[in-house]
């Protein structure tokens, strides 16, 4: 058992109840948020490490404010982004970010459920903003090494991953599968809220001092990595030293089981009566006048092998799609504030306000993907009907956002919703299905490996196109475009056998009256030891 961060002893001090999960939801959301924050900067700055100087040239003498004279095209660009491979040198700073991302998300998950989730995603939060702000630094410091900005971002790729396993596996502690779509599809926007905010905040300096557009979101991870380490419940069975304490067995409490454990622990609880009144293990669970004695197994659930994980059925169909849904994602969360620049003819500052909408439409289709998968109970089928519809639209974005900015607003929304539906669908509620499938018989211990699978292998797409976008738009921006079309495509394909296993169950038949089969509830508890009823 994981010990109680201090700041959660001192909060419980005043008898605090029935906010835990609540509180859980919130600072996991915030904290994810600081990390996509953190990511965002780059695509912000580019457009400001390569610019146009002839055409600033020319401003100036036409406007009222004379600005220094340049003697080429690429006098005020960063060096060594001045060159004509700036693309090429763009992309790879993304390709050594994503592919380190990739690399370490792979053995994150597996580090993962052997530490302690919040000391482990402290750690990780801290690096990230120690090296979010060495990019920064770069510009401080007057900092024209190449090497030096392809370390920090590869450095950066490897302690990010420290994340996501943690945060869907503390999530998915506290929330069982009854409205699990809905649930992360709202909790899920954290990624585009901190694109969001990180568009925002380093639009803000990326003019003056392109320097702090980095080194600010730096500091607010890394302060929300203190946050962390203060307050994250890695799991309710944590709290358990508290309430034993504050709450001593008064005489009138009556002893009754309860058969409902959190996400497959293996593990009996027996929750009291107060007053005549059962107190319900999934909705009042943290009750201060409840009390919990938690007896366990002779031998705890080892953590499940990376192996064992992939032979989970849908982990490799699900891990294969995203690959190709999280290429088309992430090629939009690195260069579309420069296609912006370039097609509307924007300032970076302008464009990086502007592809915030994108992520505003993400926000809209990831809880719209959970609250029909939720309905239907059907996950890979809503992904393929989001995929289907993606392609088109992404068709259709290239050739309106040449007509002006009111067409591009909406098909920003529009492509947002359905580019990051499948996406936020597969990281969040699929991965938390899998990860506590039924095949594991009650073992908890593969959710951050399962997690970590599934985005490890989108990561490997993450990597991969915004990579072929920097090669590609050297032949003109209609070749992204295919390429992203291509994906979805991709994608949409390696889901039909689940798709098609979905469309063509049969129903669950119930037992007849005066049947002897009884239907048990899809609960990982169902699998308790028998063994574990003697006290």
């Amino acid at each position: 058992m994981a010990p109680v961060p201090p700041g959660i002893r001192f909060l419980a001090s005043f008898n605090r109840d029935q906010w835990y999960r609540a509180f859980t939801f919130g600072l996991t959301f915030l904290l994810y948020t600081s990390f996509h924050l953190s990511r965002k900067p780059i695509s912000i700055v580019k457009s400001e490490l390569h610019k146009n100087c002839s055409a600033l040239h020319e401003l100036s003498t036409a406007g009222s404010r004379q600005l220094p004279s340049f003697h080429t095209e690429t006098d005020c660009s960063w060096k060594p982004f001045d060159k004509s491979n700036y693309k090429q040198l763009l992309g790879a700073m993304d390709y050594s970010f994503l592919c380190a991302y990739a690399v370490g998300m792979y053995l994150s998950g597996i580090i993962g459920e052997r530490l302690p989730i919040r000391l482990y995603l402290t750690f990780g939060m801290l690096m990230s903003g120690l090296f979010t702000c060495l990019f920064g630094l770069g510009r401080i410091y007057n900092i024209h090494n190449l090497s030096f900005y392809i370390f920090v971002q590869v450095a950066n790729g490897l302690v990010q991953t420290t994340g996501w396993p943690s945060v869907v596996t503390c999530i998915g502690n506290w929330f069982g599968k009854g409205r699990r779509g809905l649930i992360m599809g709202i909790w899920n926007s954290h990624t585009s809220v901190g694109n969001i905010l990180g568009s925002l905040i380093a639009g803000y300096w990326v003019s003056s001092n392109w320097g702090l557009s980095f080194i600010v979101p730096g500091l607010v991870i890394a302060a929300m990595g203190v946050v962390c380490f203060l307050f994250l419940i890695e799991h309710p069975n944590d709290l358990k030293s508290i309430h034993d304490v504050q709450n001593p067995a008064s005489s009138n409490t009556k002893l009754t089981n309860s058969w409902k454990g959190v996400n497959g622990h293996n593990q009996l609880y027996h929750s009291y009566k107060q007053g005549g009144k059962s107190q319900n293990w999934d909705t009042e669970l943290l009750l201060p006048v409840q009390q919990v004695v938690v007896v366990k197994s002779e031998s705890e659930p080892s953590a499940i092998s990376f192996m064992g994980a992939l032979r989970i059925p849908g982990v490799i169909e699900f891990s294969l799609c995203l690959l190709f849904a999280k290429l088309v994602s992430y090629t939009f969360l690195f260069w579309l504030p420069l296609y912006i620049t370039k097609a509307a003819h924007l300032d970076a500052k302008k464009a990086g306000e502007l592809s915030t909408l994108f992520d505003v439409g993400g926000i809209v289709g990831g809880i719209l993907a959970g609250v029909i998968s939720d309905k239907l109970g059907k996950r890979a089928t809503t992904c393929a009907v989001m995929l289907l519809l993606a392609a088109p639209t992404l068709y259709g974005f290239s050739m309106i956002s040449e007509f002006g900015l009111g067409p591009t607003i909406g098909m920003l929304l529009v492509c947002g919703g359905l580019v990051n539906g499948p996406y936020a669908l597969i990281t969040t509620a699929v991965s938390a299905d899998l990860g506590t499938h039924k095949s594991l018989k009650g073992n908890s211990r593969a959710l951050s490996t399962v997690t970590a699978i599934i985005d490890g292998t989108g990561s490997v797409g993450a990597a991969i196109g915004p990579l072929l976008a920097g090669v590609l738009s050297s032949r003109g921006w209609n070749q992204v475009f295919y390429m992203l079309m291509a994906a979805d495509f991709l994608a949409l394909v390696l889901l039909l056998r689940l798709v098609t296993k979905e469309l063509t169950s049969a129903n669950v038949v119930k037992p007849r009256s005066g049947s002897t089969t009884v239907d048990l509830p899809d609960h990982p508890m169902m699998y308790i030891n028998p063994g574990l009823l003697v006290l």
